[in-house]
């Protein structure tokens, strides 16, 4: 089975990554379709192709200058004919990058599949006609989440389309040396993860904040690493505007704990593996004392630790994939 793998805009180069060298150890010849990453170097393909099909000038020339948006604006449509030439038995989208350009030009002869990453994503979620005429495009649309799944349905997605496949943990074992009391906010800084939250969350619980992340650039991951290391339990104040947070499943996979607000699917793999706390959205009262007992008892903390191992156990990228190809297979 020829599959491609398609993130125009890279917005997330690690999970391109694990998922089409996954693919391809249960044996898919993969392909990845992209664009350059403007933030950083990427991992070498592994038993996977990788091209970069989109933005060969905007992703190179321009970095922060107002011209990058136009210009990238007027590439989209060559990268939608480069990917409608590209020989495969399924196509599978992970970000649209232009919704409105996608509607009328995203063609392929190969069924469409796409990952709902964000559900509605925030800067067009109002645009409700035109996402339910995008979603009708796919043949069927992966979310990570059971809440993921019933947040498109109630939006018109038939469920006959949906399919639920967990994110998987981003394993690392970056070793323990916190001091018992730090607290962690990683990932890219964005004004929905309200880090104001955790911050007054974190001194409430007679806690330090260690904020792992920047607003315009992925941190390497040797500082990762660190920053898993050195922090007792991560927090994710999140407000309801995604389906999973990739940076929650790489805290789990380090055996770092979480305290999460019940917002999209965040709570659902904290829950299912015991692997620290879910709160109410925008409690920051529940989420200080959730810390605080992680914080204060250390069995409660021994318990979070190990549910964050069997996360990290259950929910690997070979068992994704393998769930990926039989829907896949669905539509040859």
């Amino acid at each position: 089975m020829r599959v491609v793998v398609a993130d125009p805009p890279a917005y997330t180069p690690p999970y391109d990554h694990a998922l089409a060298a996954a693919l391809a150890r249960a044996g898919a010849d993969v392909e990845l379709v992209t664009s350059r990453f403007r933030f950083g170097d990427v991992v070498a393909p592994e038993g996977y192709r990788r091209r970069e099909l989109f933005y060969p000038l905007s992703s190179r020339l321009f970095r922060r200058s107002r011209l990058r948006v136009p210009l990238k604006a007027l590439e989209h449509p060559l990268g939608l004919v480069r990917l409608a030439a590209t020989r495969a038995d399924v196509v599978h989208m992970q970000w649209l990058a232009a919704p409105e350009l996608d509607l009328r030009l995203l063609r392929h002869r190969a069924p469409l599949v796409l990952t709902a990453h964000d559900l509605l994503p925030r800067r067009t979620a109002h645009k409700v006609r035109l996402w339910r005429r995008l979603f009708d495009r796919f043949e069927r649309i992966v979310v990570h989440s059971e809440r993921g799944c019933e947040t498109l349905a109630a939006f018109g997605v038939p469920e006959a389309k949906l399919r639920v496949i967990p994110h998987p943990v981003s394993p690392s074992d970056p070793g323990r040396r916190d001091d018992g009391r730090t607290v962690l906010a990683l990932g890219l800084v964005r004004p929905y993860k309200q880090l104001e939250h955790a911050r007054e969350a974190a001194a409430r619980a007679g806690a330090s904040l260690r904020v792992a992340g920047d607003s315009d650039a992925f941190l390497p991951e040797s500082e990762i690493d660190r920053a898993l290391a050195e922090s007792t339990v991560a927090v994710f104040p999140y407000r309801p505007e995604l389906d999973q947070s990739g940076a929650l499943l790489r805290a789990l996979g380090a055996g770092v704990p979480a305290v999460v607000y019940d917002v999209g699917g965040l709570g659902e793999p904290v829950r299912a593996f015991g692997a620290g706390r879910v709160v109410k959205p925008d409690d920051v009262d529940a989420l200080a004392d959730a810390l605080g007992e992680l914080l204060d008892d250390e069995s409660a903390l021994a318990a979070a630790r190990a549910g964050a191992s069997r996360a990290r156990a259950e929910l690997t990228w070979d068992a994704a994939a393998h769930a990926h190809l039989e829907l896949y297979r669905e539509l040859l």
